[in-house]
């Protein structure tokens, strides 16, 4: 059965291979380098989520298949005026960019699930 707790178990050829949180970590700031992301989602239920889950860390869901890829699940809001398919694409791509560059890991799918629109002041005082 496959440790949920590192990414992957470490081998005979001295190789050392990242945790967890460092991955967390990584996706987290991928996630947020791109213009049109407001935040990534830390609501009341995804605090929740973390405190029962250790795969769960500020809008980030980790899990693994029994082949080791990685699952990836964001939760992030969109500026106002930014098109939420092309954040979506964009944030995807960044992350998918940044986990090849930095760490050696396969990953299945990168699923972004935006929870909503945040508007500046400007915008509010307009309406």
């Amino acid at each position: 059965m496959f440790n949920n707790s590192n990414l992957y178990e470490k081998n005979d050829d001295g190789k050392v291979y990242c945790g967890k949180n460092i991955m967390l970590s990584i996706i987290n700031l991928s996630a947020k380098e791109i213009s049109g992301v407001a935040s990534l989602c830390t609501n009341f239920a995804s605090r929740f989520k973390r405190f029962f889950s250790n795969n769960y860390f500020e809008g980030v869901k980790v899990s693994y298949t029994q082949s080791k890829n990685i699952i990836i699940d964001i939760y992030l809001t969109v500026f106002f005026g930014y098109s939420v398919a092309d954040v979506a694409y964009r944030v995807q791509e960044n992350v998918k960019n940044g986990i090849s560059n930095m760490i050696s890991a396969k990953i299945d799918s990168i699923n972004i699930h935006v929870l909503g629109v945040e508007f500046s002041k400007e915008e509010l005082a307009k309406y």
